[in-house]
């Protein structure tokens, strides 16, 4: 089966000791490997996937140009990656730079507001939201931790109802230790999910009722590296005991229908 793997993260060589020890520290949680290229290549091998989208998060505005002309030059040398920008609430030129983005062959915009601190659907946002939405780029957030309130699951409902055709995606379940808000959201063509940071806390049934409610074909396998071994994370994924047809569209035919058009 083909595997694709929707949610990974690297740095520069020189900073990604650090910057995964930052994200560890954060989440108060081992990191799986230091989120460098090389690592993710090989881990990403041996567990059998063969494309992946590789991000980063813009922590300050300042951040944003580099961040996307790393990931933009990591896409370009390693045909296995495909590359969502970086973006952020406080950054002044966005719409010219998403265009660089996209002519540098980015294909979404990654947001964590817990790390940038801003709430998803804080009404500065909405422009930035609509840029994106007018280049057809979907969005992905990180969404749901039960310690923060800027990334609920359903400040991601507000931005669709104001952003109509913005196509979002919620990590983790659309809801890290939040799911039963994220169960709770209506369902939307434009609304996907990923299955990242959640298979080894979400109880089975919650997320085989999240399935049953949005449709397989809104969900998309991811892993979350560095934060988790990618072999392990597709253990615990086919573990869910779904059918071949749903495992299918999960690991690689909604990826392909979102990003390989």
């Amino acid at each position: 089966m083909l595997i694709y793997d929707a949610h990974t993260h690297i740095f520069p060589d020189k900073i990604a000791e650090k910057a995964t020890a930052s994200i560890g520290a954060f989440y108060e949680s081992e990191m799986y490997s230091p989120a460098a290229t090389d690592r993710l290549l090989a881990a990403e091998k041996a567990a059998g996937i063969s494309r992946c989208l590789v991000c980063s998060s813009a922590v300050t505005a300042s951040q944003v140009e580099s961040i996307n002309t790393f990931i933009a030059g990591e896409c370009a040398a390693h045909p296995e990656f495909l590359g969502f920008a970086a973006m952020h609430p406080d950054y002044q030129n966005v719409a010219e730079e998403l265009d660089r983005a996209v002519e540098r062959g980015l294909c979404g915009v990654k947001f964590h507001p817990d790390f940038q601190k801003f709430d998803i659907d804080d009404p500065r946002a909405l422009p930035m939201y609509r840029e994106i939405a007018k280049r057809g780029l979907p969005v992905l957030f990180h969404t749901g931790d039960n310690r923060y309130d800027y990334s609920a699951p359903t400040k991601v409902q507000n931005v669709m109802r104001q952003v109509p055709d913005l196509v979002c995606i919620g990590a983790h379940f659309g809801g890290y230790r939040r799911w039963d808000e994220a169960l709770s959201l209506d369902k939307n063509p434009n609304l996907y999910f990923d299955t990242s940071s959640s298979l080894t806390v979400i109880d089975r049934d919650l997320a085989k009722r999240m399935m049953d409610k949005f449709g397989p074909e809104q969900f998309l396998f991811g892993t979350d590296f560095p934060m988790w071994n990618p072999t392990e994370e597709r253990e615990r994924f086919f573990s869910l005991g779904l059918s071949d047809e749903e495992n299918e569209q999960i690991c690689h035919k909604t990826f392909e229908r979102l990003f390989l058009k």
